[in-house]
């Protein structure tokens, strides 16, 4: 029961239960995720530096738009099958990506007698956006040629890697 008093013509509630302050409050939310494309590199093509004379040895440069330079006193012959390797790169329209090149010195052998291949580079661009949902990627390396190698077909003895990922 609730006793009502007037005290100088106020009125004041005379009231035998607590008032409550509110000590929570709740709010909703929802969650979601985006699945993108997922990256992947496809070969197309292998590296093939060609057909080259030995003579005094000397270093082949391929490069990624497949032109081939000379130095030493090797010498280029013919151009049959002259490739850098050569990559399609698919994945999410609008994302970049690294790409990572072999980074080590590798070998080229014909079974008995090899030859070195480094210093790889790739016809990749800052950013690397994929447009379209792929892009060619192209890779040159250099060759180090020894005096007279023995004449035969020279490669690498298990495939060597290129890898991307989306930054």
């Amino acid at each position: 029961m609730r006793n009502l008093i007037v005290i100088f013509g106020i009125l004041v509630l005379n009231a035998s239960h607590s008032v409550q302050a509110q000590t929570s409050a709740t709010a909703n939310f929802t969650a979601s995720a985006t699945i993108i494309q997922p990256i992947t590199i496809t070969t197309t093509s292998d590296m093939n530096f060609a057909n080259i004379d030995a003579k005094d040895g000397g270093q082949i440069i391929l490069t990624p738009e497949s032109t081939r330079l000379s130095s030493g006193g090797v010498v280029l012959a013919g151009e049959e099958n002259l490739s850098a390797a050569t990559f399609t790169i698919s994945g999410q329209t609008g994302y970049t990506y690294d790409i990572s090149l072999p980074d080590n010195t590798y070998t080229l052998t014909n079974g008995i007698e090899s030859m070195v291949i480094n210093n790889f580079t790739s016809s990749s661009s800052n950013g690397n956006l994929i447009a379209d949902e792929s892009q060619i990627i192209r890779v040159g390396a250099t060759v180090n040629v020894n005096p007279n190698q023995t004449p035969g077909f020279y490669s690498t003895p298990a495939p060597l890697n290129v890898t991307v990922n989306y930054n």
